[in-house]
């Protein structure tokens, strides 16, 4: 049963492939795949469990092949799933996708829905006849978005003068300007700079906090993932393996730590023999430390009896470590 504050609903939810396979290479295997084919089953997704409340914004990450993107296209009626069950807004995506995809949005970061030789304006006004916006909403939202993404000039160039960084923004107003309830956001910030992608971030915090805009975001940059998310998915070979809030995921080796030193004068790998080296050069290092075994202090304590130590820091497993010991799991 769907609650209210449930915009998305998913139980069980499996899509089998059958793909067609040939182990042999050359013309008679060629021509022999023609009257006999061998098949071979993949299951992209199996059954998955999944539920997304009203105005998340909901990380959804995997390696490449882990099903993400399956997963989103029968979120949005795309695929047709082999067995289970979803709701999204109230709707069986497959079976009312019309009503559904006018209630959503889409954002991709290396597909463009703007008219390439056109200003983005023009693109926007087709968008307002297509979703049949009314004028004030319409307006209204157009003066929001510059002014959130400070783009009002921008939007009135044709999109092939415009950088990146600028297409992406006007990609985003282009999504939203129907004021969709839910919006995916595939790879959002690939290939921007740091500046254009700090934009893009305060953008979808500040979309997500005034109109409760549901996001959901698949990306393969964690800096995304961390200044975005409270709660993150991780796919794998189409399980759903981790499912919390990122607080949880950063606390998974909550005993293990990372000390970086800087070294007074130069060391050798011998130096470092007795501890567990992540990276090392003759006036720097990196160890990995297990708390449990030992106090911190202690440790501490340890390091700069054996070493020459200038300056120290220390800091938590990287998420992007984390997240490669789930993906192995």
């Amino acid at each position: 049963m769907r609650l209210e504050q449930d915009i998305i609903k998913v139980e069980k939810l499996t899509r089998v492939f059958k793909v067609h396979h040939r182990d042999k290479t050359g013309l008679i295997a060629s021509a022999q795949s023609l009257f006999k084919r061998e098949y071979k089953i993949i299951n992209a997704v199996k059954d998955l469990d999944l539920t997304i409340s009203k105005g998340e914004i909901r990380g959804l990450i995997g390696p490449n092949g882990a099903g993400k993107s399956t997963t989103i296209k029968m979120f949005s009626g795309i695929l047709y799933p082999t067995s289970g069950k979803a709701d999204v807004m109230g709707y069986t995506p497959w079976k009312q996708r019309e009503e559904l995809v006018k209630r959503i949005g889409v954002v991709f970061g290396q597909k463009s829905q703007l008219i390439w030789d056109l200003p983005a304006i023009d693109t926007f006004q087709l968008h307002r006849k297509m979703y049949d916006i009314p004028d004030k909403t319409f307006e209204y939202n157009i003066s929001f978005f510059t002014d959130l993404l400070n783009v009002a000039d921008v939007i009135n160039k044709p999109v092939r003068q415009l950088s990146l960084g600028e297409r992406m923004k006007c990609e985003f107003i282009c999504a939203l300007l129907h004021e969709p309830q839910l919006v995916f956001l595939d790879e959002p910030t690939i290939g921007l700079d740091i500046f254009s992608k700090e934009a893009i971030r305060s953008f979808i915090k500040g979309v997500n906090k005034e109109k409760g805009t549901t996001f959901i975001l698949t990306t393969h940059d964690l800096s995304d993932i961390e200044n975005l998310c409270k709660h993150i998915s991780i796919i794998n070979k189409g399980v759903i393996v981790f499912n919390d809030t990122i607080t949880k995921l950063k606390g998974f080796f909550a005993d293990k730590k990372i000390i970086e030193l800087q070294f007074h004068h130069e060391v050798t790998s011998r130096d470092l023999s007795e501890f567990t080296v992540k990276a090392f050069e003759p006036f720097a290092a990196s160890i990995e430390i297990d708390t449990t075994s030992m106090k911190l202090d202690e440790i501490v304590a340890r390091v700069f009896r054996k070493l020459p130590v200038q300056d120290i820091n220390i800091s938590n497993i990287d998420i992007e470590e984390v997240i490669k010991f789930i993906y192995a799991g």
